[in-house]
């Protein structure tokens, strides 16, 4: 097969009882793809068919919808009597299954990140009214560090299309109760997928120990599983707790939304100080600062995940210099915390505070022209700096919101330098 389509065949990647998947090249796009090939017969099945056939359906249906850094994006869909397929991002660098044996293992501090980010995703997809209800290493692929991209939603369901859910889908051993009782399930069958997931990755074995499907669901409707430091000493007593909560066979006592989870998450890395080094700040921690700031309340969740990749984060001690007067202005910076002052000459022109930004006009005036003051920090201070090339570079979406907090910005300063003339 040298073509799929439009889709220039480079080699097959794999194949299971549905579908084989190939790495083509997008010609059009410049960019390599993963073509996913659905078996003609089980669509015109006589039996299961139909079943199959909604199912594909509905996954080709979020063709351009699911556009988030933590997401593989599905570009392009092709429904025919003759060859059906999706067309999805590649992401080359293998999935999680990879770390879920005990001698292979990832570091605590990663395993939260690798599920905070998870959780934003999956999140995203929920406010468009998508549940994936087949989360598992094995949908989860590994872009590099600790960033990820979830993939598969073969089995999703929407709250846009046919209200009938297709039952009986997903597999067992991430189950949710619901899922296994054929019950109408919503975003909290997959907080509960994404529990066994994290106790997968902590632990490297799965929460409960089965022979075979039927004990494995007899197990999730009603054993209790031992907490993932039962397996592995060093995990804190906080991850249990977020292990336990999130696998609540309970509906009502499970977490009910994303946000809850993201945040226990967050809070739990900032409490475990020997897992981070002084000079790194954790994407989750970078995340949440970001969506607290009133300069970024009009972005997106996509948007801010765009701001953590084209921007640096320093640690600043009192009396540090941020800005010096006369230094090119080829950056600008924002305050995450601390306090600095602005001065010219020796005379105070301004004090700043967290979530204030400084260093703008560099950006505004499309020109690195030279600084006219100087910035020193008052306090201790963490300093969020984007250099102008790099959000020069950045999808037109983040420019536009960057220039609408700006604008406010210098709306708000020219109010109070009018007030304070007819102060005076």
């Amino acid at each position: 097969m040298d073509r799929i389509g439009k889709y220039q065949v480079i080699r097959k990647l794999g194949d299971g009882a549905t579908s084989e998947v190939f790495l083509c090249h997008d010609e059009f796009a410049s960019r390599d793809v993963a073509v996913k090939i659905v078996y003609q017969e089980r669509l015109n099945d006589p039996q299961g068919g139909k079943v199959f056939r909604k199912l594909f359906v509905t996954e080709a249906s979020l063709a351009g919808k699911l556009s988030h850094p933590h997401i593989a994006q599905i570009y392009d869909a092709v429904v025919g009597d003759q060859i059906s397929y999706i067309v999805m991002e590649y992401v080359p660098g293998g999935t999680l299954e990879a770390f879920c044996a005990p001698e292979n293992l990832l570091p605590l501090d990663k395993i939260v990140e690798i599920i905070f980010k998870c959780t934003r995703a999956l999140d995203f997809a929920h406010k468009l009214g998508v549940t994936h209800r087949d989360i598992k290493p094995a949908n989860i692929l590994i872009v590099g560090g600790t960033d990820i991209k979830i993939t598969d939603f073969g089995s999703a369901i929407t709250t846009t299309g046919d209200t009938t859910q297709v039952t009986g889908v997903g597999s067992p051993a991430y189950m949710s109760p619901q899922q296994i009782k054929e019950q109408p399930l919503d975003h909290r069958t997959d907080i509960y997928s994404l529990g066994v997931v994290m106790h997968q990755l902590l632990t490297g074995v799965l929460p409960f120990n089965a022979k075979n499907n039927f004990s494995m669901m007899y197990q999730i409707t009603t054993v209790e599983p031992p907490p993932p430091s039962a397996h592995r000493k060093e995990v804190p007593p906080q991850l249990d707790a977020i292990v336990k909560k999130a696998m609540e066979k309970d509906l009502e006592r499970r977490y009910q939304n994303w946000d809850e989870l993201s945040f226990e998450l967050a809070e739990v890395f900032r409490s475990q100080e020997i897992w981070r080094r002084s000079d790194e700040v954790a994407d989750s921690e970078k995340f949440n600062t970001l969506r607290a700031m009133e300069f970024f309340a009009e972005f997106t969740d996509a948007e801010l995940w765009e701001v953590l990749r084209i921007s640096s984060w320093q640690d600043a001690a009192p009396g540090a210099a941020l800005i010096r007067q006369g230094d090119p202005g080829n950056y600008f910076c924002i305050l995450a915390s601390g306090e600095v002052k602005v001065t010219k000459r020796n005379r105070l022109l301004n004090i700043l505070n967290a979530g204030e930004c400084f260093g703008e006009m560099s950006y505004l005036s499309r020109q690195t022209n030279e600084r006219s003051a100087d910035v020193i920090s008052l306090s201790p201070s963490r300093v969020i700096t984007i250099r102008v090339d790099d959000l020069a570079r950045a999808s037109d979406a983040c420019r536009h919101r960057f220039d609408r907090a700006f604008m406010s910005i210098l709306v708000e300063r020219l109010t109070m330098a009018n007030n304070r003339l007819t102060a005076v």
